[in-house]
């Protein structure tokens, strides 16, 4: 597996990312890693490879853009020194675009989001020994729909920049394609966007598979 002994792996990212985590810390005990895909990744790190101590950070805020990831980077990820971190952003970005399409100060749209995010990760990229995109998402499978084609520009952009900044990907709309040919999107996510365990374990599996995790182990 990737990760080493001893390491500190750090996920930024929205509300998928943050699921009720504690704040401001986003570790600890009593459910500090929240209750979504952080969490399942810690348990199985801890269950499968205790001997490795990885320690695990949730730094994921509901509602959060790439914006609100560059205004507090700083505080949230370079004071962290985390030796991994997994990047995951864009919903909101779009999402504000088709659920509040009149308030435009809300919207982040594709050139702010590709030049914020390929900031972020060059500035970024030295300090880490690692460090993971994973492309934003739409729990359906219609790609004709509106807002799942804008969904997937964006996730073009994630691939761009892990592209030029030697970054893992995690293409995590092609994880859903795989369930979504047997489950309706509903089955995964009432709203397309926030995952059951279903969806997060979906999630939890790309990120593990990414690293190298021994299912046999």
């Amino acid at each position: 597996m990737k990760l080493e002994k001893g390491q500190k792996l750090l996920f930024i990212g929205d509300s998928i990312t943050d699921c009720e985590r504690s704040k401001p810390d986003g570790e600890g005990l009593f459910g500090a890693l929240g209750k979504g895909y952080v969490s399942y990744v810690d348990g199985l790190l801890q269950s499968v490879y205790p001997e490795l101590g990885i320690r695990v950070v949730n730094k994921g805020i509901s509602g959060n853009t790439v914006r609100n990831l560059h205004d507090r980077w700083e505080e949230d990820v370079i004071k962290q020194n985390p030796d991994w971190l997994v990047v995951m952003i864009g919903i909101n970005d779009v999402w504000r675009q088709y659920d509040a399409p009149f308030i435009k100060d809300w919207h982040v749209y594709i050139d702010e989001y590709e030049n914020t995010l390929r900031k972020l990760v060059k500035e970024t990229r030295t300090n880490v020994k690692s460090l993971v995109l994973m492309t934003p998402f739409f729990i359906e499978d219609n790609e004709q729909d509106r807002m799942r084609q804008t969904m997937d520009k964006y996730g073009e952009v994630v691939k761009l920049i892990a592209k030029e900044n030697d970054c893992l990907l995690i293409d995590t709309q092609a994880a859903f394609h795989v369930v979504l040919k047997e489950l309706y999107s509903g089955a995964l996510a009432w709203d397309r966007v926030h995952p059951t365990p279903a969806g997060h374990m979906i999630l939890t599996r790309a990120f593990l598979k990414e690293i190298g995790f021994d299912w046999n182990k």
